[in-house]
C-alpha cells in the first residue's frame, strides 16, 4: 500500500472523529485534547536532546492545546483555523510535487516556492468557499488577513518541526498515524497557529 493511500485512509477515519469530538465538546473533547497533548510531549521528548529546547517545546505544546481548548466553545472558529491549516498543508504538498522548482530552504529539502504559493492559494480558495457556501459571518475583511497570517504561521511551524527532525536525523516524529508519521507531523502548523488565534481572539484584534 502506497504512503499516499495510507494517508488518505487514516485521514478519512480520523477527520470524522475529530469533527464529532469538537462538536460534542464536554469531557470527551477534554480527554481527546489531553491524549493528544501527552502524545505530542512524548514525541517531542524523543525528537530533541537539548534540555532547553525540551522545556520551550513543552511550554509551547501546553499553551497550544490550552488555546485550542479555550477556543473550542466557538466551533466555527476552530473549524476555520483547522481548515486553513489543512489547506496550507495540502496546497503545499500538491503544488510542490506538481510544479517542483527552486527549493525554499535547506531546512526541509522537499519545501519549494511553488509549494509555498500553493499553500496560500488553496487557503484563500478554502476561505472563499467558506464565506460563499458555508458561513458568511467570516466575510469581513479582517478574516482574509487572518487567513494569510494563519497560513504563514502554519508554514513556519512546519519548517520548525522539520528543522528539529533534521537535527535528530529522523523522517517522522513518530509512527502513530499510518501514512502521516507522528502526531507532531500532522499538527506542526496548528501547534503554532492556535496560540496565535487565541491571542488575537483574546485581545479582539480582528473582532472575531
Amino acid at each position: 500500500m502506497s504512503n499516499l493511500l495510507k494517508r488518505l485512509i487514516s485521514s478519512l477515519i480520523l477527520i470524522p472523529i475529530v469533527i464529532f469530538l469538537i462538536i460534542q465538546g464536554s469531557y470527551l473533547l477534554l480527554l481527546f485534547t489531553l491524549l493528544c497533548f501527552f502524545i505530542s510531549c512524548y514525541e517531542w521528548y524523543y525528537l530533541t536532546q537539548n534540555q532547553l529546547h525540551k522545556i520551550y517545546g513543552y511550554l509551547l505544546i501546553f499553551f497550544s492545546f490550552y488555546s485550542f481548548y479555550k477556543l473550542s466553545s466557538d466551533t466555527s472558529l476552530v473549524f476555520f483555523v483547522i481548515l486553513i491549516c489543512i489547506s496550507t498543508d495540502v496546497g503545499g504538498y500538491f503544488f510542490g510535487n506538481l510544479f517542483k522548482g527552486p527549493k525554499l530552504t535547506k531546512i526541509s529539502p522537499n519545501k519549494t516556492y511553488a509549494g509555498m504559493f500553493g499553500s496560500y492559494i488553496l487557503s484563500i480558495l478554502s476561505f472563499i468557499i467558506i464565506i460563499y457556501y458555508v458561513d458568511n459571518s467570516f466575510s469581513s475583511k479582517q478574516y482574509i488577513l487572518l487567513v494569510i497570517l494563519i497560513s504563514t504561521i502554519s508554514q513556519i511551524g512546519d519548517l520548525i518541526i522539520s528543522y528539529f527532525k533534521r537535527l535528530a536525523k529522523v523522517k517522522d516524529t513518530g509512527k502513530i498515524l499510518p501514512g502521516h508519521g507522528g502526531l507532531l507531523d500532522r499538527i506542526d502548523g496548528m501547534i503554532f497557529t492556535f496560540p496565535l488565534v487565541y491571542i488575537v481572539d483574546l485581545n479582539n484584534i480582528f473582532n472575531l
